[in-house]
């Protein structure tokens, strides 16, 4: 076994992992652990958006919006440190190369999800998750600073007699053992996806790190939080479902059942769509309900959702002409290890950001595209509070 010694070793390179290492000063040595290759982390599928506070009068709304859609289970105080900081990390994200939508006077484009009171929702096209995630990792791999291990999974955590995390353990795809020591441990290892059969996630997250902390007695919570996404492509195919962002019904598109029928409010919360389109399903006896682009401009379908259309033309579906058959499939996990304000778990210098920690932000349910947002926010806090920056 080879041991191997830095500042901060993090577990995993979505946006929580790669924005952690962004906000750490140069002179700590820094280890990245990739499961798989760099790009097949779930921040690379987000499609809809990330939000921001538009300005001081969106807040009560956002806050309420937040609230509503996660069942008053939210930790107030992580909800209000969420929407603070989302026009810094807004602002970074520009600075870092992404591209958001704009209007023609230069201003950012906003646009709107279900459960949202009005739009406030930055993207760009329909893979804005891509776009932020490709110029994160673009600028950490600039980092003298950061060394990046792929197809390396981390097999367990290394505590001393104080219980304190002190490192982790690690096998690489040549079977080589690693023993790796740092000061301070971020797991970023994402969400859950991968133990269910139909899932917008790919294979690879199974939920690793909640199961590591479980073992060393690391607390966690709201283990049974899962968000289920109403609107994937259906298909017979096995595999990763793939997702038809909820911007989609923000634009105009409606849900129909076998008849054509509208039965459900297309913009309420996730869970509530959800429920409905299975009822109606179970009720008609379907395998699939449909979604219909009839009522979303042509441009905007172009332009805002090209990668959606073109995925669906893929299986004879043109959705400027016709509906596409879309199934709810398990999307999001709102429950993890559990963290406090600044992404610290129970367990001394064990962090844990992004899906597979729980720092109250979501409650029950989370709401349409505040998990980027999160991601950044706690993961900022994470690195600042590693260096002391925040007490």
């Amino acid at each position: 076994m080879r041991e191997l010694h830095y500042d901060v070793v993090i577990v995993g390179c979505g946006v929580g992992g790669l924005y952690t290492a962004l906000n750490l000063p140069e002179d700590k040595q820094i280890l990245m652990l990739s499961k798989a290759e760099l790009e097949t982390c779930d921040s690379m599928l987000a499609q809809g958006g990330i939000c921001v506070l538009r300005d001081e009068d969106d807040y009560d709304s956002y806050f309420e919006d937040t609230m509503r859609a996660g069942h008053y289970e939210n930790r107030k105080g992580s909800v209000d440190i969420m929407i603070r900081g989302s026009r810094d990390v807004i602002n970074d994200l520009i600075g870092y190369g992404v591209q958001f939508e704009r209007n023609e006077d230069g201003s950012l484009a906003y646009t709107k999800e279900g459960a949202h009171s009005k739009p406030r929702i930055c993207f760009h096209e329909d893979i804005t998750g891509e776009e932020i995630t490709t110029h994160l990792l673009s600028a950490v791999k600039q980092l003298k600073n950061v060394t990046i291990f792929e197809h390396t999974t981390m097999t367990d955590l290394i505590e001393d007699i104080n219980h304190t995390c002190v490192g982790i353990l690690a096998k690489r795809a040549d079977g080589e053992e690693l023993e790796i020591y740092a000061e301070n441990t971020v797991f970023a290892t994402g969400g859950i996806g991968g133990q269910y059969k139909h899932s917008t996630n790919f294979p690879i997250l199974t939920g690793d790190g909640c199961e590591i902390a479980r073992k060393h007695s690391v607390e966690l919570e709201h283990m049974d939080y899962v968000q289920i996404h109403p609107t994937c492509f259906y298909t017979e195919n096995p595999g990763r479902s793939f997702l038809i962002s909820e911007s989609a019904r923000g634009e105009g598109a409606i849900i129909l059942n076998h008849k054509k029928e509208r039965f459900v409010d297309e913009l309420q919360p996730r869970d509530v769509v959800t429920k409905a389109i299975q009822a109606e399903m179970e009720k008609e006896g379907v395998k699939y309900e449909f979604l219909s682009f009839e009522n979303v401009p042509r441009e905007t379908i172009l332009n805002h959702f090209p990668h959606i259309y073109e995925h669906c033309m893929k299986y004879g579906f043109d959705i400027l002409m016709m509906p596409i058959p879309i199934v709810p499939a398990q999307h999001y996990f709102m429950g993890g290890i559990h963290v406090d304000k600044y992404s610290l778990t129970t367990m001394p210098h064990l962090y844990a950001v992004g899906e597979t920690s729980c720092n109250g932000v979501h409650g029950k349910n989370r709401l349409a595209s505040n998990s980027l947002l999160e991601s950044l926010v706690f993961a900022k806090r994470a690195a600042k509070h590693m260096i002391g920056e925040l007490v």
